[in-house]
């Protein structure tokens, strides 16, 4: 698998942003957020909306995209992890090659400083954050104000 990283070095097109949206928002599932939320992560992930930023991964087999993370930085590294995984979908019919592990290992691999992420109970994903060493030490509260 090829994997090809975007951020405040290597912008993306109009085009590449606009097929990375629609690969999360259809392959996120259930689990996934509105396509104006997954622009928004992905223009702060590479610093088109912020100074903070952060990458975006992007696999392909056979020249077809089959993965991609958003992952943005927090700036706050003193008191939350300084890396917020935000998004990480694989196309279903995909799945269960190791195409979700390789993204998530190389994520890892170019944040500097801790990672978080937050997934629901019910999400299959979670067994692959377990796997590459992941842990659930707190729980979320949050207060959604109208």
């Amino acid at each position: 698998m090829e994997i090809q990283i975007y951020d405040s070095y290597l912008p993306m097109g109009t085009l590449e942003k606009k097929q990375i949206v629609d690969f999360l928002h259809q392959h996120l599932d259930e689990f996934g957020d509105t396509k104006e939320a997954i622009k928004k992560a992905i223009e702060y992930a590479v610093g088109e909306s912020s100074v903070v930023g952060g990458y975006v991964l992007v696999g392909s087999v056979d020249g077809k995209m089959a993965g991609a993370v958003v992952v943005n930085r927090t700036g706050m590294e003193e008191y939350i992890p300084e890396n917020i995984l935000v998004y990480i979908a694989v196309d279903a019919a995909l799945r269960g090659q190791g195409i979700g592990k390789q993204l998530m290992k190389k994520s890892i691999e170019l944040a500097k400083g801790n990672v978080a992420l937050h997934v629901e109970p019910n999400n299959p994903a979670r067994f692959l954050y377990e796997k590459v060493g992941f842990t659930n030490k707190y729980l979320e509260y949050r207060l959604i104000k109208n």
